[in-house]
């Protein structure tokens, strides 16, 4: 399905989503409940799944491997929250950290496509470079891993890329994002670990 499609299909309920989220008081969403927005069922078992083991607050440590994108390697360590949204069939994820690599925040939206059998990705990221938002490939599981599968445009043109939630606990799980290289493995650039901070 083009991103075209996926756009037109979605565009209407994600702009109000996003539209009531940039306007919901920032303050009244820190301090809420840690419960608040995150025991909500889900409105699906796909979802319920996704959320089981996102939804909550996390302590994050990311690690950058020596790369074309960052010569020097780097590292960040912040805090991101997952919660319901939408009447449990949208999960969304805001995060910030900061470190040698540079600051970074972000907005990450996952939403199930039944006709299509997949979930859905988009994202809003901002960092020393500038900010931008779009829809980002598909997800899926592969046994007991969550993967999002997308591309990111390179000095040649589109390069693939894998997001893998891995090693998924109630208490912690670790992000790889890899890269397609030269030789047709996928190298692991950006390791992020999360540990939960609170109780859902």
């Amino acid at each position: 399905m083009s991103c075209f499609r996926i756009c037109s299909s979605q565009a209407r309920v994600l702009t109000a989503f996003l539209a009531v989220a940039a306007l919901a008081p920032v303050r009244a969403v820190a301090q809420a409940p840690a419960r608040a927005g995150l025991a909500s069922k889900a409105a699906g078992p796909e979802m319920q799944r996704v959320a089981d083991v996102l939804a909550g607050d996390w302590a994050t440590t990311e690690s950058m491997e020596r790369s074309d994108l960052f010569p020097d390697g780097g590292a960040r360590r912040g805090t991101s929250r997952w919660r319901l949204a939408v009447g449990g069939t949208t999960l969304v994820g805001e995060g910030k950290s900061n470190g040698s690599a540079g600051p970074l925040g972000y907005l990450i939206t996952i939403w199930w496509d039944a006709p299509a059998g997949v979930y859905r990705f988009f994202t809003c990221f901002t960092d020393a470079a500038g900010s931008s938002c779009r829809v980002r490939g598909t997800a899926h599981w592969e046994g007991d891993a969550f993967v999002n599968d997308y591309e990111e445009t390179g000095r040649a043109g589109p390069v693939r890329w894998r997001d893998s939630f891995v090693r998924l606990t109630p208490s912690s799980h670790t992000l790889l994002a890899a890269r397609l290289a030269a030789d047709g493995s996928m190298q692991t650039l950006i390791t992020s670990r999360s540990v939960r901070v609170r109780a859902r």
